[in-house]
C-alpha cells in the first residue's frame, strides 16, 4: 500500500477526472499484488486449484482496514465489493459451467460483476419486497424489472449481473426469490444511468438498469428456484461486515487527518488542538473508532467459529453502529478543516458520502437495529423472571 498503491492516489482522481477509467496503471497493479500472493484475502472456502490466499474472516479483518484508507485500493488484491459477495455466491452455488464461466475469471481478476438486487419502488432492504419478474419460457427465462443503485454496472470491465427476482408469485413469501446470472451484453439489458450520491458520481456507478424481456438460457439459474432469499442472506452477511472493515480504516484515516490540521490551524491565536471542543472531538473520535474496531474484530471471529447464522446478531450490530461511527468522525474532522473539509482538496467530503451513503447500503440503520431489539427480547423472554432477585423493593411495616 505504502509503496504501490498511495503514491498513485493523485494520478487516480487526476485520471478519473479526465474520463480514463479503468485508470492507466491498474492492471500493472493487479498483477503485482497477485505475483505477490496478495490476492483473494477474503474468500476462507478458496480451494488450492483456486487463486489467492482465503484467509479466515478475522485475518481479513485488518487487511481490508488498511485498504479501506484508499476507496479503490481493494481492487488492486481483488478484494472489490461487490465481486468479493458475488465471487462468494459463486463459490458456493454455481454450477461446474457457471464456475468456469464466471467464477474462475472473477478470482483471476479478469473481468468485474454486480449484484441487481434494490429496486426504485418499493423497500428492498426486505428482498421479499423485490417486484422483477423472471419467467420460466421454455428452456429459458424472461426477466422483466427495474434496479437502481447497482454498484459496478457502469464498470468498463463488468461482465456479469447477478439479477433478483420472483420466479413464483405463489410461493411461501422467502421462497418466491431466485437468482440468474445475465451477461451485461444481453438484449433487453439498459443502463438508463448512473445515480450520483449526495451530488458525487463514482466512474463504476451506481446504476439504475432496465431488463425489458431480457432472455437467458434456464442454465444461467444460480442455485435453485426459490432459494434467491437464502443466497441474498449469504451473501450480504460477510459483505456487510466487509464494509464495516474499510469503514475503520477510513475511520482512521479521517482521525489522522483531523489531528494534524488541528496542530497546524491557529484560530485567535491558539491552535486548534489547544481549544478543549476539538481535544474533546478527538478523543470521542478515538472513543468510537475503538469500540467500532472491537465489535467488527468480535464479528468477524463470529463468522469463522458460528458461521453467518450465528453472527447474525454482531453483524447486525457493527452494521448500524459503524456507519454512524464513520459519519461522526468525518464530520469532525471536516469541522476541523473549515471550508477545506468539503473541497476535493481532502478525501474528508467523499469518506462521508461513502458513510452517509453505507447507512442505506446493505439495509437501512433501522432494520439492523429493529433485528439487535428483536433479539434482545427473544433472549428476555427465554429468561423472563430470573433476574427478578436482582430487584429491591422496599420494605413496609
Amino acid at each position: 500500500m505504502d509503496t504501490h498503491v498511495l503514491p498513485r492516489n493523485a494520478m487516480w482522481h487526476d485520471e478519473v477526472a479526465a474520463g480514463r477509467f479503468p485508470v492507466s496503471f491498474m492492471a500493472d497493479l493487479k498483477a503485482s499484488a497477485k505475483s505477490e500472493g496478495l490476492w483473494n484475502f477474503f474468500l476462507p472456502g478458496l480451494k488450492p486449484e483456486e487463486p489467492g490466499q482465503g484467509l479466515s474472516t478475522l485475518d481479513y479483518a485488518p487487511l481490508a482496514e488498511i485498504m479501506g484508507r484508499v476507496p479503490w485500493a481493494s481492487e488492486v488484491f481483488n478484494c472489490s465489493a461487490p465481486d468479493t459477495g458475488n465471487m462468494e455466491l459463486l463459490h458456493m452455488f454455481a454450477t461446474p459451467k457457471q464456475r468456469e464461466d464466471w467464477l474462475m475469471p472473477l478470482l483471476e481478476g479478469e473481468i468485474r460483476s454486480a449484484f441487481a438486487m434494490s429496486e426504485p419502488d418499493v423497500p428492498s432492504s426486505d428482498a421479499t419486497n423485490i417486484q422483477t419478474s423472471i419467467r420460466r419460457d421454455g428452456n429459458q427465462y424472461r426477466i422483466n424489472g427495474r434496479k437502481w443503485f447497482i454498484t459496478n454496472a457502469g464498470h468498463p470491465d463488468c461482465k456479469l449481473l447477478i439479477v433478483m427476482g420472483k420466479t413464483d408469485i405463489d410461493a411461501l413469501r422467502h421462497l418466491q426469490q431466485s437468482m440468474v446470472l445475465v451477461p451485461i451484453d444481453t438484449p433487453g439489458v439498459e443502463i438508463k444511468r448512473n445515480i450520483k450520491v449526495l451530488n458525487h458520481s463514482t466512474p463504476e456507478g451506481h446504476c439504475e438498469i432496465l431488463f425489458r424481456n431480457v432472455k437467458v438460457s434456464a442454465d444461467n439459474l444460480l442455485g435453485a428456484e426459490g432459494e434467491g432469499f437464502k443466497m441474498a442472506q449469504a451473501r450480504l452477511g460477510p459483505g456487510r461486515i466487509h464494509h464495516c472493515m474499510r469503514s475503520i480504516g477510513q475511520a482512521e484515516l479521517a482521525l489522522e487527518l483531523m489531528c494534524d490540521r488541528a496542530r497546524e490551524r491557529k484560530t485567535f491565536g491558539s491552535h486548534l488542538n489547544d481549544r478543549s471542543n476539538v481535544s474533546d472531538w478527538v478523543a470521542h473520535s478515538r472513543l468510537e473508532i475503538e469500540q467500532a474496531r472491537l465489535l467488527v474484530l468480535k464479528a468477524a471471529w463470529m463468522i469463522d467459529t458460528a458461521g453467518i447464522e450465528g453472527a447474525r446478531a454482531e453483524i447486525a450490530m457493527i452494521k448500524a453502529l459503524v456507519p454512524s461511527m464513520l459519519c461522526r468522525v468525518t464530520d469532525r474532522a471536516m469541522q476541523t478543516f473549515g471550508a477545506m473539509g468539503m473541497s476535493p482538496d481532502t478525501p474528508l467530503a467523499e469518506i462521508y458520502t461513502f458513510a452517509r451513503a453505507l447507512r442505506f447500503a446493505d439495509g437501512p440503520d433501522e432494520v439492523h437495529l429493529r433485528s439487535v431489539a428483536k433479539g434482545e427480547f427473544k433472549a428476555s423472554l427465554q429468561r423472563f423472571g430470573a433476574s427478578g432477585d436482582y430487584l429491591t423493593p422496599p420494605t413496609y411495616n
